[in-house]
């Protein structure tokens, strides 16, 4: 019902502009030639042009028109007769430019629409839809661009299902426009490729490290700045069995914590952390090393950038992103990621100065297990 309104404003607009130019046209004929209201209603068609699509704008174009020059022949009796032909003049000059105003913002919407196809295709490209799913892993989630228009942005992500084991990243690019978005794609297809060939999470935090490092000596030859990007990888290995038993991996290259959700508390962990970023590794020279981790089969993982935890509400507090957790883990993964993007964009009015992504990450239950819990379900109803 709300999408259907937008569509029944504009065709009502023009019901009302002729509605409008009638009765000032009446006013004018009968309040005597002291009053000239309609010298006003230029704005009828122009409004129009603006809202209208140009069959409209030509019918109240041209009822402003008739209307307009009626008045301006037979309601001013003491007009000279050239001040009548100027003012005729003037009327066929405005409906003439709305008419040409409307052809010009119908091609340039026209222009739009083909961009943001184009720009639909690059982010399908570049960025999966949300939902993501790789092997006993489902990322639900959001990806909000705070550049206005913009479909994508400088966050990155992925899960993928490997030789190795399921692999997760997310990514922040430092900057924005085209050049983050041209230093995260090559992160991200670096990261992709290296995943399904190299069996360490370092090795293919190198292989990422490199690719960023010739996309930075191109930039830097072009003469545009160099980029870093803040990531971190994660590793899930095991086989599912009865219990769900899994050995993990989680690497940081000076990426902001994530949240482990076990038995219904929300912990922030640090795991892998004290690697520079991907781009800044030659500051340091020492390799980065991933921690070993142990999740459990019921654990949730809620990745972010710091688009989130650092976006400000109206009184410049950062979103309590871990408080937030805390009162939703009974949400499911859907749910959850819908709630929080809707949460964040109440507390910050709208207005995100960076983007934000938020990735939340469960493992499906096997197919007993998921058979056990509907029959205790079922027992327990």
């Amino acid at each position: 019902m709300a999408a259907d309104r937008p569509a029944e404003r504009r065709r009502l607009a023009p019901v009302l502009l002729i509605l409008a130019i009638l009765v000032v046209t009446v006013l004018d004929a009968t309040t005597g030639p002291e009053l000239h209201v309609s010298a006003f209603m230029g704005i009828a068609p122009l409004y129009a042009a603006l809202r209208c699509p140009f069959r409209q704008t030509v019918l109240v174009a041209a009822v402003f028109v008739v209307c307009l020059t009626y008045v301006d022949i037979f309601t001013v009796p003491d007009w000279a007769p050239a001040s009548r032909v100027v003012g005729v003049f003037g009327v066929f000059l405005v409906a003439a430019f709305s008419l040409v105003l409307c052809r010009t913002r119908l091609q340039r919407e026209a222009l739009h629409a083909r961009t943001s196809m184009v720009a639909d295709t690059v982010q399908r490209a570049m960025l999966r839809e949300l939902p993501l799913s790789a092997g006993a892993v489902e990322a639900y989630g959001f990806y909000v661009s705070a550049e206005e228009g913009a479909r994508v942005g400088g966050d990155i992500y992925e899960a993928t299902d490997t030789p190795y084991g399921l692999r997760l990243m997310i990514g922040d690019v430092q900057g924005k426009g085209m050049p983050a978005i041209g230093a995260g794609l090559e992160v991200l297809v670096s990261f992709r490729e290296a995943a399904q060939h190299l069996d360490a999470l370092e090795s293919v935090a190198e292989r990422m490290e490199q690719a960023l490092a010739r996309y930075n000596t191109r930039s830097a030859e072009e003469g545009t700045d160099e980029r870093f990007v803040t990531a971190l990888l994660m590793e899930v290995r095991g086989p599912d069995g009865p219990d769900g038993a899994a050995e993990g991996r989680v690497l940081s290259c000076g990426h902001i914590p994530y949240y482990l959700v076990r038995h219904g508390k929300v912990h922030e962990r640090r795991d892998g952390e004290g690697a520079l970023p991907l781009g800044l590794a030659a500051l340091s020279g020492e390799p980065r090393h991933s921690v070993r981790v142990h999740p459990e089969p019921d654990d949730w993982v809620v990745l972010c950038t710091d688009g989130v935890t650092e976006a400000r509400g109206k009184d410049g507090e950062f979103y309590p992103l871990a408080e937030r957790l805390a009162r939703w883990t009974h949400l499911e993964p859907a749910e959850l990621a819908r709630t929080l993007r809707a949460d964040l964009e109440s507390f910050t009015g709208g207005r995100l100065k960076d983007d934000a992504t938020v990735l939340v990450v469960r493992r499906r239950a096997p197919p007993a297990r998921t058979a056990q819990l509907s029959m205790a379900r079922a027992a327990a109803a």
